[in-house]
């Protein structure tokens, strides 16, 4: 591999990017710190581990272990010793979550995968007594198709043409193999969908392949939550959720905790937090009328004809709970259930939901996760480095807005004095002595001469604009630099890694994700910048 990457780091609130209650949850606010449990430093892990050690029974850790054998059953060289080391009551697991976007999504879904793998290794040399396994938990039962379906490479879009409803995991690949692109990278990763659909196997599946192709080697195991097993585990809550829908009375409460703080919150609770699952189908549940007998509930899936009384649906969940699949609400409360888990990694938009949770975990007796952020990257390609150092822009420099780059430098490097200070110093000198002769002569002239001082000095302004304007055309190169620095490392006006796909730069550098991993720690919650270094310079 060649020559790692430079790196600079910025604190989140230099970036302009990132919301008040995240920004606010780093800097541990104290009206915060009701809404989580520990703080992601290493120290506090060990708390954590104290705290699922003693309440993760041994039970779960043996239907775990063969759910994972049994999901990993068609990919080659699986993460077996992992598998087994969740077996033993001093393994934990260091968890993040994202839907099945297609050849990866964006690029903070790697960003994602890398933090908890880094986290892993990490928390091994503070703890050497406890093993510590990565988990990516795929959104296997996530039914926003438009969500997943089209990824960003050499700023074209592609997507995925297919009308199949339901889960998107059930789907089927048939298709995504041929997008209409040329590059040889994106060809390899489109013959796990076109294996997966020769099998008559599905998205899941595919997903699982193409990711252990990249992080099995460091031990990540991933899980497919969609699996009837799994779900025995969560009968009790989702007993629970349609009897009681207690989670939607706690959750609101928080939501109106936060409300008063002034953060806005990002999950709106239903009052059943769970889906029908069936083939082609995922659609919500929820109570109906019941004319015939007003004491005895009935509850009904949304667009559908199905009906079922409490009794029915409680026989349901015993007999297949595979067919009840949580919302975004419930299914953290799945995930800590079914692992032996320490924390989960997202981003800001995913911290913030599940801050919304912590007394709804309580009210299940489910222990609330550490939540660590993931690691936050802005790559810059050396072409795009050299051009920063020709205009002077730093890296700070680089998060203001184009129109303020562009001025400042025009300001800054102008021939003249564009802002025309000396002369606005001089033109307000002037009007001081207007104003003390008219006071001694008559002072209702004040007023007239407040005005005409205020046109004057906006003449002034106007005529300052037209130099800076008049200066931008003379520095057209440099500001069009400018504007292709901005243009490459924020397209569509978004951050790199949220919308750029990460073949956009593997392409050219094979060891691009390599080198990335390499710089992440986890545990520095500041955003990162990582750079090409031209040594020419």
């Amino acid at each position: 591999m060649a020559a790692c990457y430079a790196t600079h780091t910025l604190d989140f609130s230099k970036t302009n990017q990132f919301s008040q209650l995240f920004l606010d949850f780093i800097a541990q606010k104290n009206d915060l710190k009701e809404f989580y449990g520990h703080f992601p430093n290493i120290e506090n892990f060990e708390k954590q581990i104290e705290i699922k050690g003693n309440s993760f029974e041994s039970e779960k850790r043996v239907v775990l272990a063969n759910a994972l054998q049994n999901q990993y059953k068609n990919t080659l060289n699986p993460p077996t010793n992992q598998i087994e080391l969740l077996k033993k009551e001093t393994t934990f697991t260091v968890t993040t979550g994202h839907q099945l976007n297609i050849y990866t999504g964006t690029l903070y879904f790697h960003y994602k995968i890398q933090t908890v793998i880094n986290a892993c290794k990490i928390l091994k040399e503070k703890y050497p007594k406890y093993d510590f396994v990565p988990v990516y938990w795929m959104a296997s039962e996530d039914h926003d198709l438009e969500e997943i379906a089209s990824f960003n490479m050499f700023g074209k879009k592609y997507t995925w043409q297919t009308d199949q409803k339901g889960a998107v995991g059930r789907m089927n690949t048939k298709g995504l193999d041929n997008l209409g692109f040329k590059e040889e990278k994106a060809k390899e990763l489109g013959k796990f969908y076109k294996d997966a659909a020769d099998k008559n196997q599905n998205l899941t599946q595919a997903t699982r392949n193409i990711v252990h192709s990249f992080y099995g080697k460091d031990g990540l195991v991933i899980i497919d939550g969609d699996d009837r097993e799994l779900k025995k585990l969560f009968i009790p809550i989702i007993k629970n959720e349609l009897q009681s829908q207690n989670s939607y009375k706690k959750i609101e409460e928080s939501n109106k905790k936060l409300d008063n703080l002034g953060y806005k919150t990002q999950v709106t609770p239903r009052e059943i937090n769970l889906f029908y699952l069936d083939d082609n189908l995922r659609e919500r549940i929820v109570e109906v009328e019941n004319t015939k007998d007003e004491e005895n509930n009935l509850f009904g899936v949304l667009n559908t004809d199905l009906v079922f009384s409490e009794e029915e649906l409680m026989k349901q969940v015993e007999e297949t709970p595979e067919k009840f699949s949580p919302n975004v609400a419930l299914r953290p409360v799945y995930q800590e259930v079914i692992l032996p888990n320490l924390s989960y990694t997202g981003g800001p938009g995913e911290l913030a939901y599940w801050l919304q949770l912590k007394s709804m975990f309580e009210y299940f007796e489910v222990d609330f996760p550490i939540l660590l952020p993931r690691n936050f990257v802005l790559f810059i390609p050396k072409l795009v480095h050299q051009k920063m150092q020709k205009t002077n822009l730093s890296f700070e420099d680089i998060f203001d807005s184009f129109d303020n780059l562009r001025i400042n430098y025009a300001t800054k490097n102008a021939e003249n004095d564009v802002l025309l200070e000396n002369e606005k110093r001089e033109l307000l000198q002037i009007f001081e002595k207007i104003e003390a002769r008219s006071e001694k002569t008559d002072i209702s002239l004040q007023k007239s001469v407040a005005a005409e001082k205020t046109k004057a000095l906006k003449r002034i302004e106007h005529l300052s604009k037209k130099l800076r304007k008049a200066e931008e055309r003379k520095l057209s190169d440099a500001i069009g630099q400018i504007k292709a620095v901005k243009d490459n490392l924020f397209p569509s006006g978004s951050l790199q890694e949220r919308h750029d796909n990460f073949l956009s730069f593997v392409i050219n550098d094979k060891d691009f994700l390599e080198k990335i991993q390499e710089v992440l720690n986890p545990f520095d919650l500041r955003f990162l910048v990582v750079y090409e270094e031209d040594n020419n310079l």
